[in-house]
């Protein structure tokens, strides 16, 4: 059995599903078969086809965005090397989690949930995965596990659900896309990879076949160096290429503050030279809810203009 530990740190308008004996579906497209009444979960995966351009951070920093704002949320890992977990809480190898709950369907979620000292942010690490770290499988292998662990999210009266997944659009991760309602997408702010932009929301937007309501958020530019000029330009340069829209307002700058954050367990916004951090992911948290209400603005500025 995993024993569950606190994690150390922190510091609406809802929407209600009503469930009868019918079978009923909730916006992840996630069956609810059920005499309760269950809570809409939102629930948003951050991926990208390429690793290192900063999911886990965004994920992490995201998550406690929107834990601080009020809304009950929780993390969830779904990469197999658990990098939310390791960057939390250094007893995530031996704690249950994502995987276990594909592993035994009819497990209680509670019991891989790990709370933090933020009594609004949840986290439930990758879990013992050994068995499922095999993300070239074939599509569909695990949707109806991650189905229902969605649904089992939502009756838990989670509020938004952020899930941070393995790089690459197959195997889970490919699950994972055709059973949240949206997605968003961290770029490193480097030139080659804004070329590769383009195909890797092609591909999004050919999951729709799967999933018809997966709404894709945008990119989120990341590790952007405001005094390296390569940097800048990568960042315009996919503004220049994508719809207005498709690129995020709020960009994610590289600091240090990440490192050392990390190395404490800790989200960037809870340490003492956070705050210009957690201005830019509280940005993120309220550009998202915009977008998902149906409300962008084009006309806002950026929060860095190149």
């Amino acid at each position: 059995m995993h024993q569950k530990k606190v994690i150390s740190w922190g510091g609406d308008d809802s929407k209600y599903y009503a469930i009868g004996s019918r079978k009923c579906f909730s916006r992840a497209g996630v069956q609810l078969v059920s005499s309760r009444v269950y809570k809409v979960v939102i629930t948003i995966a951050v991926s990208s086809q390429k690793g290192g351009v900063g999911k886990t951070t965004v994920s992490i920093n995201l998550a406690h965005a929107y834990a601080r704002s009020g809304k009950r949320t929780l993390l969830v890992d779904t990469d197999p090397q658990g990098s939310v977990g390791l960057s939390l809480t250094r007893q995530s190898r031996t704690l249950g989690g994502f995987y276990d709950a594909m592993a035994d369907p009819d497990g209680v979620l509670s019991s891989l949930i790990v709370p933090t000292r933020l009594e609004t942010l949840s986290l439930v690490p990758a879990g013992q995965c050994s068995d499922y770290e095999w993300e070239g499988a074939s599509m569909g292998v695990s949707l109806q596990g991650v189905r229902m662990f969605f649904q089992k999210v939502a009756s838990q009266g989670y509020d938004v659900c952020i899930i941070d997944t393995a790089a690459g659009l197959f195997g889970v991760t490919a699950d994972v896309l055709s059973a949240c309602d949206s997605v968003l997408v961290p770029q490193q702010a480097e030139p080659l990879g804004v070329r590769s932009v383009p195909k890797m929301l092609e591909a999004l937007t050919r999951m729709r076949a799967e999933n018809p309501g997966l709404k894709v958020l945008g990119v989120v530019m990341t590790m952007v160096q405001s005094g390296l000029p390569e940097s800048l330009e990568a960042v315009q340069a996919l503004r220049n290429i994508l719809p207005k829209p498709m690129v995020m307002r709020h960009v994610v700058l590289r600091d240090d503050l990440f490192v050392r954050a990390s190395a404490k367990g800790l989200p960037v916004g809870v340490m003492n030279e956070g705050a210009s951090m957690l201005a830019v992911f509280d940005g993120l948290r309220a550009e998202i809810e915009s977008k998902l209400r149906g409300q962008y603005d084009e006309s806002r500025p950026t929060s860095l203009n190149p």
